[in-house]
């Protein structure tokens, strides 16, 4: 019983990560599967098809990649603004920093589905065809909320007197951002563009009310589900999982060796 009482944590953390990923687990197993039917859903017999003919059903790959180039676009506009919006709540004093503060979680705490028609109406009155820019113009909107809220995050958390320590220096502002400053808020950034790429490649609902006849992956897949997922979309999900992974582990790694040599440059 000692021991149970010592590990609980860390066994219940233990299975909450197994929870966490047996869906994604399944998905990658299901990518390697030949179906017997149309439903690719239990497992029959192994087979790389898929993987060697990723664009072998249409319609899978276009939905991917305007997923992609959404995605990217969005992520690129939505932390520029977002960190923009995160460092002028934490550094500066100004008229409507509290109602702004209050307005930054709205769109994170409305249903996606008051916001798809809302942003659909918005559209319609100013007669703005839907489409690609429809699509991107509403993800980076909810995007910017998650973004400033990471990064403010990451600001608040910083020892200001790293940056007094710089201007002691005689560092000027300019040099003072980008050599303290910018590179200590860096993984923050980096946290919370994946985190807006994630939710903009990820979303249904406002890309459906948005989308008009512009097909995304998330609308392709609900339309495929009426027909039979098709194996491609488990492959191409388990590649987009495994790109993240190596990508967050990496910024893990880089962060590692940052630390290694501040601890050994402090000792």
């Amino acid at each position: 019983m000692g021991w149970l009482r010592r590990n609980l944590i860390g066994i219940v953390a233990v299975l909450v990560l197994i929870y966490l990923f047996i869906p994604i687990a399944v998905v990658a197993i299901l990518s390697f599967n030949d179906p017997a039917g149309k439903f690719n859903v239990a497992w029959n017999q192994f087979s790389l098809e898929a993987w060697q003919n990723l664009c072998g059903v249409p319609g899978v790959c276009s939905s991917f990649a305007t997923s992609i180039q959404i995605g990217i676009l969005a992520t690129i506009v939505g932390t520029v603004l977002g960190t923009m919006i995160a460092f002028a709540l934490v550094r500066y004093r100004f008229r409507g920093r509290s109602t702004t503060n209050l307005l930054i979680f709205l769109p994170m705490a409305t249903p996606e589905v008051v916001l798809g028609s809302s942003l659909l109406a918005l559209f319609l009155n100013l007669a703005f065809p839907l489409g690609f820019w429809t699509v991107v113009i509403a993800h980076i909107m909810f995007i910017i909320s998650f973004v400033v809220v990471t990064v403010k995050a990451r600001l608040q958390g910083m020892d200001p007197r790293l940056e007094e320590a710089a201007r002691d220096l005689y560092a000027g502002p300019t040099a003072t951002f980008r050599y303290v400053t910018f590179p200590l808020v860096l993984p923050g950034i980096l946290g919370a563009a994946l985190l807006g790429f994630s939710l903009s490649f990820d979303d249904y609902i406002i890309s459906a009310f948005n989308a008009g006849t512009l097909v995304t992956f998330p609308i392709y897949i609900w339309g495929a589900a009426q027909r039979g997922i098709p194996v491609q979309v488990n492959a191409l999900a388990t590649l987009v999982f495994a790109i993240t992974l190596v990508l967050v582990l990496s910024i893990q790694f880089v962060n590692y060796r940052r630390r290694r040599k501040l601890e050994k440059a402090g000792a």
